[in-house]
């Protein structure tokens, strides 16, 4: 499949020798300005923008600082296109994130050379991307599995809550709840590092963690103490990787799922919007698989009910938007629960 192209300037003898130097090789679309273009982004993802700096309306520097702050065109190089030779402009430009400087008027073989060899390179960091990617999520599903054989209780529950959070996320997204907060996540990144929120149970001792009846008061002290267990785990590998994203997030789900919007919940108290966005998500899924799974300490309460619980509890347990669109996509959340319990059938230890 031949690369998409973007070329965005103002002058169209630019836009048409640009164009007939490039259509033999690559899918072009043309555009006069910064403004269509961020409009056809909305519909069209380019392999890369040659993006003119001297533009009438939002010049091509400006266009770039929008470019680099939308995580969804971030990754695409960018190559500006000058008739200027200005070393402090190249040097903003490269500051800025651009791949390269193609100068006006255009030498069709440098212009070509030019994009074959960064395109190259793009296809070069993409793979590595995806396998670092990859390995990423080997071992975060390596190491949730591990908490989870471990909790014998609670079988199925990251895999599920995982499900259920992007259902609510999406949902929370079209609705315009907390957009803007949400606008620049990763959402594959976000909901994937979702699955360490119950990392810290690597601290609990298996007495309490698989205790076959309720727990005591001070044996409920300790299990509570998952949260801060968890957030200073993921908080060691921060340290020592440097990540800055995937684990930033995960330790905000590890480390607030249990505040409450009230106040009441641990470990810090934290009340409504001083809890972080994620942990306030995430305590609505948590606690609605917790009512809907059996416990050694009490019966699986149906969906309904469950769902009637958590908007009883809204404004006070949980961020009343965010109960309010989990309420609205309840029946989505069934049907994803049902379809997971189809392949969560307890073995039997006979073959079919």
């Amino acid at each position: 499949m031949q690369k998409l192209i973007f070329i965005v300037d103002d002058n169209d003898a630019n836009l048409t020798i640009a164009a007939s130097v490039l259509e033999t090789k690559y899918q072009v679309l043309t555009m006069p300005s910064a403004e269509k273009m961020f409009l056809l982004l909305q519909k069209k993802r380019p392999d890369m923008i040659l993006l003119d700096i001297e533009m009438l309306g939002m010049n091509g520097f400006e266009a770039m600082k929008l470019l680099k702050a939308n995580n969804l065109y971030a990754q695409i190089p960018v190559i500006f296109l000058t008739g200027l030779v200005d070393v402090s402009n190249e040097a903003y430009g490269i500051e800025l994130g651009a791949v390269d400087f193609i100068m006006k008027p255009f030498s069709a073989p440098v212009l070509l050379n030019r994009i074959k060899n960064h395109l190259h390179i793009d296809d070069l960091i993409r793979k590595r991307t995806e396998q670092l990617e990859r390995l990423k999520n080997g071992i975060v599903y390596t190491l949730a599995d591990l908490v989870e054989n471990r909790d014998k209780n609670t079988g199925g529950h990251i895999d599920r809550t995982t499900v259920y959070m992007k259902i609510l996320i999406n949902a929370m997204l079209a609705q315009g709840v907390y957009a803007d907060e949400m606008r620049n996540w990763d959402l594959e990144s976000v909901i994937s590092s979702a699955r360490l929120h119950d990392v810290g149970k690597i601290a609990i001792p298996d007495s309490i963690l698989n205790k076959p009846s309720s727990l005591t008061e001070e044996e409920f002290q300790t299990m509570k103490t998952h949260s801060t267990e968890g957030e200073h785990i993921i908080e060691k590998a921060i340290q020592r990787t440097g990540d800055t994203e995937f684990l930033q997030n995960a330790k905000l789900f590890a480390a607030y799922h249990h505040e409450r919007w009230d106040g009441k919940g641990y470990p810090l108290g934290l009340k409504e919007t001083e809890i972080p966005l994620p942990g306030r998500i995430m305590a609505v899924i948590d606690v609605y698989d917790a009512l809907v799974s059996e416990r050694p300490y009490k019966k699986a309460f149906t969906h309904e009910k469950a769902v009637s619980i958590i908007m009883e509890s809204s404004g006070q347990q949980f961020d009343p938007h965010i109960a309010k669109v989990f309420s609205q996509v309840n029946e989505q959340i069934m049907a994803a629960r049902d379809k997971l319990c189809l392949y969560m059938v307890p073995y039997s230890g006979k073959l079919s």
